[in-house]
């Protein structure tokens, strides 16, 4: 399935004020359906997809910060295509300083100021040696220990290997490719992966991604996916088993995607036994405490062995991806989770430098997810789920991510670290679901990893606790985005989006909120996604695929919706037009001659009227003009007993149904709405009446498909209508609150008041006071040495006369006592620092002798 041009519309309609029908069917924009994807949005019959098995020995070298392995794959061919070659994605040739990655990326705004990491960065990227350096590219049959060298062709992160012989359907083939490659430094670099080195303790931690080749996937809607990786759009990826051999500094402490296979020969054995005692606990345990973590990342630590080597055996099956971190410095901890009717390990690894944060709410944060996720979609089917916090801020791979929010140095922090760093751990656990297991296609639609993503992760977060301060989500938070300019629709390829957070992440987690708020229902809602994740778990969706399963599901026709905020950039801003009030005439002429009287009694004259009073009226003075119309008992308006007589007969002629409508006081209310904004919406509204009562209606979207522009509606009531508001509960994201209300509501804008202070341009007052000031702090300094003088005299003074007075008496004072005492004494404790006297007769000493003073430094 490409990615449909947005302007592909209907054709335009001439004959009808509104050309643009928003509730046009969006079928002829999805691919026709099929024996491998059905019209109703799930798996065909045929349904196919590939599969690719790893077995991957690597080697860190912590010192160079490179890495090296050697990564053998088994591909499966499941498709009913023959293959003459396949693709491999090297995703670390982002980093070569040629590659289109950065070739492509353009100039950085240099005006004013700018940061030194900024500055840093660009530096670092032309200079850095990054990208695989491959050893060896191989291809065999499965059962063959070392296969041929294979022909390739490297185009910058995608590589073409030249198969042997085709691979026909049903086959499958094997891959040995030899590499290695310089870590970045991911504080200088922005990667998904790379190391962080502490500079106090010297030590380093590794979270490595992208870093063995990986298969690039072939499916049925776009054949290979050999988009490059250029930095926004990550991966499509196949499932497979993994075998990982991860060899590492022997006092290094390794996590990574899987089940370790080998915990006796690479854990302590306290920490072997800690964990056997996870599964009764109710919150988070030590494996590794921070004590032992502390000793372990000081280099002269007696476990430290140099040049040492351990090898940790990962294993993981149906899984798209893999990844690992690596360090000395980690604490590690871990809680069983409660998913279905088996026990899942949530665990954190972290450094004494994230504490006490990590300790309180990263492994608490994993649990939370691995609940909430699984009662709106699957139980999570892994062993493990782990977060890291590292130099990467927040990024996700099957069943460990990387998470960056730490506290101060002091060991404080504020509300939005913390809830950044749970709302972040939310969010990458999360991805589990989306995509590592609903294995959707990031490299051409981010929002339906991100955004699905961003929905669930508000969902969990308003299980966190009560007012969570959720980010995004709620209708409200999207809208300065929707009202905004610089925009592409949600359906726009990943590398192409502009403004990526609202668009990816935002957008579209508020429009499914807004779909299972406002539009469905959560009843329904929630049904029709739970089926969309279990029809495509561990299957590659397409957005079509998810259109089709939730219209399916939830019983009803949402082409509008997607429409409107998947394939364009409308917003929504509905407006309260206009008020028409219209009520029954009974038809009695007696009735009407009143209303008229009490409209002409209250009526103001007009200026006109008032200033012609005074007129000399000519058919007042002039004799003869005067006639039946001037006299005084006319009244046009006057009932005549034959206007009452055809009233009755009229009266006489209904049926008692007939004249009780007659004498009904409903009043008929037409309100007309505009849409402003182009994006249709329901119609969320708040009567208020004139009893103090209210009542909240919703008008359905479907109001708008005569004409999407404006539509009147009739509202019926024996009640007075008063005021009138468009989402008052702030559910459908409307941009434009003053145009809600009728009668207008007139919001006060504040102003603050404050005094004028005359500025200052004048330097050389400045350098005056500059100087009187620096002469009085000088004073003040003399004034203070001559105080410690006197002071050190009196001391003296003192001790003299208690010598004295000890000689007198024949006594003498122990050593201890005399140290106490004498602070002069050779065998007294040594001072730190000089005292301000001692500091001035040395700068006096040093001026005479022409040397410099000692300084602070050299006294400590």
């Amino acid at each position: 399935m490409a990615v449909v041009s947005v302007s592909a519309q209907q054709l335009s309609n001439p004959k009808h004020v509104d050309s643009a029908d928003k509730f046009h069917t969006i079928q002829s924009w999805l691919p026709t359906p099929g024996v491998y994807r059905t019209a109703s949005g799930a798996p065909g019959p045929m349904y196919w997809q590939q599969r690719a098995d790893y077995d991957i020995d690597v080697t860190l070298d912590a010192e160079q910060r490179s890495l090296t392995g050697n990564c053998r794959i088994t591909y499966h061919n499941h498709s009913p295509h023959t293959l003459s070659y396949v693709w491999v994605q090297l995703d670390q040739n982002r980093f070569r300083t040629d590659s289109a990655a950065i070739m492509s990326r353009t100039a950085p705004s240099l005006t004013g100021r700018s940061p030194f990491s900024s500055i840093q960065t660009l530096l670092t990227e032309q200079t850095f040696d990054g990208g695989y350096k491959l050893d060896s590219v191989t291809q065999g049959a499965p059962d063959q220990e070392q296969g041929d060298p294979a022909p390739h062709l490297i185009v910058d992160t995608m590589m073409r290997i030249d198969l042997s012989e085709p691979l026909e359907p049903g086959e499958s083939t094997t891959f040995g490719i030899g590499y290695h490659y310089n870590i970045v430094d991911a504080k200088l670099i922005r990667a998904r992966g790379g190391y962080e080195h502490f500079e106090e303790d010297g030590n380093d931690i590794f979270e490595i991604a992208q870093w063995y080749p990986r298969m690039t996937a072939y499916t049925d809607y776009t054949g290979w996916q050999h988009n490059q990786f250029l930095g926004s759009g990550e991966f499509t990826l196949e499932l497979g088993d993994y075998h990982v051999d991860i060899t590492a500094p022997a006092d290094m402490v390794v996590a990574a995607t899987g089940t370790l296979s080998n915990p006796q020969e690479v854990l302590k054995e306290e920490w072997v036994e800690r964990l056997s005692k996870i599964a009764g606990k109710k919150k988070p345990s030590f494996i590794i405490t921070p004590e032992e973590a502390k000793e372990n990342e000081s280099k002269e630590s007696d476990e430290s062995d140099d040049g040492e080597t351990k090898t940790w055996s990962f294993a993981a099956e149906n899984v798209r991806d893999f990844a690992w971190a690596a360090s000395r410095k980690f604490i590690w901890d871990a809680m069983a989770v409660k998913v279905g009717d088996r026990s899942v390990m949530a665990m954190s690894y972290y450094p004494n430098e994230a504490e006490p944060l990590w300790s309180q709410y990263s492994t608490e944060s994993i649990a939370l997810t691995l609940e909430v996720y699984g009662r709106y979609t699957f139980d999570y089917p892994y062993d493990v789920a782990i977060s890291v916090n590292g130099p990467v801020y927040g990024m996700e791979y099957p069943m460990i991510c990387f998470n960056g929010p730490r506290p101060d140095d002091d060991g404080t922090y504020s509300k939005a670290t913390k809830y950044g760093l749970i709302s972040v751990i939310i969010h990458e656990v999360g991805h589990n679901f989306f995509p590592m297991i609903v294995n959707s296609d990031e490299r051409q639609w981010t929002w339906m990893d991100e955004g699905l993503n961003t929905f669930l992760q508000y969902l969990a977060e308003q299980e966190w606790e009560e007012d969570y301060p959720s980010g995004r989500g709620p209708a409200e938070k999207i809208v300065p985005y929707m009202r905004g300019g610089n925009q592409r629709p949600i359906m726009t390829g990943s590398d192409q989006i502009l403004q990526f957070g609202n668009n990816a992440y935002g957008k579209p987690a508020t429009a499914l909120n807004i779909l299972r708020e406002t539009v469905l229902g959560r009843e329904r809602f929630d049904f029709a996604f739970r089926e969309y994740a279990r029809r495509w778990k561990f299957k590659r969706p397409t957005p079509a695929d998810f259109f089709r399963s939730m219209e399916d599901a939830a019983g009803t026709n949402l082409d509008w919706f997607w429409r409107g905020w998947f394939y364009s950039t409308d917003h929504v801003d509905i407006a309260i037009d206009s008020v028409e009030l219209f009520v029954i005439d009974n038809g009695d002429p007696d009735d009407e001659f009143e209303r008229k009287r009490r409209k002409e009694e209250t009526e103001e004259i007009t200026l006109d009227e008032e200033r012609n009073r005074e007129l000399r009226r000519r058919i007042d003075w002039q004799p003869g003009l005067k006639d039946f119309y001037n006299a005084p008992d006319y009244d046009e308006d006057k009932v005549e007993e034959s206007d009452r007589k055809a009233y009755q007969k009229h009266l006489e002629s209904l049926d008692e149904e007939q004249r009780a409508l007659l004498r009904r006081t409903t009043k008929f209310y037409v309100v007309k709405f505009v849409n402003e904004g182009g994006l249709v919406m329901p119609i969320p509204l708040r009567i208020h009446y004139a009893d103090n009562t209210q009542e909240h209606v919703v008008l359905p979207p479907e109001i708008w498909r005569r004409n999407s522009k404006e539509v009147k509606k009739l509202f019926l009531t024996e009640k007075e209508i008063v005021r009138l508001e468009i989402d008052p509960r702030k559910e459908i994201a409307d941009t434009d609150k003053s145009n809600n209300h009728w009668p207008p509501k007139l919001e006060p804008t504040r102003f603050d008041l404050y005094k004028r202070k005359k500025g200052d341009s004048n330097p050389m007052r400045k350098a005056v006071e500059a100087a009187k000031k620096a002469e009085k702090d000088a004073d003040q300094e003399d004034d203070k040495d001559a105080d410690e003088d006197a002071d050190k005299d009196a001391d003296e003074e003192a001790s003299e006369s208690s010598d004295a007075d000890e000689q007198q008496d024949g006594k003498e004072k122990s050593p201890k006592e005399s140290k106490k005492a004498d602070p002069k004494s050779e065998d007294a404790p040594k001072s730190k620092g000089k005292s301000a006297g001692q500091q001035e007769d040395s700068k006096k000493d040093a001026k005479k002798s022409g040397k410099p003073p000692a300084s602070k430094e050299d006294d400590q």
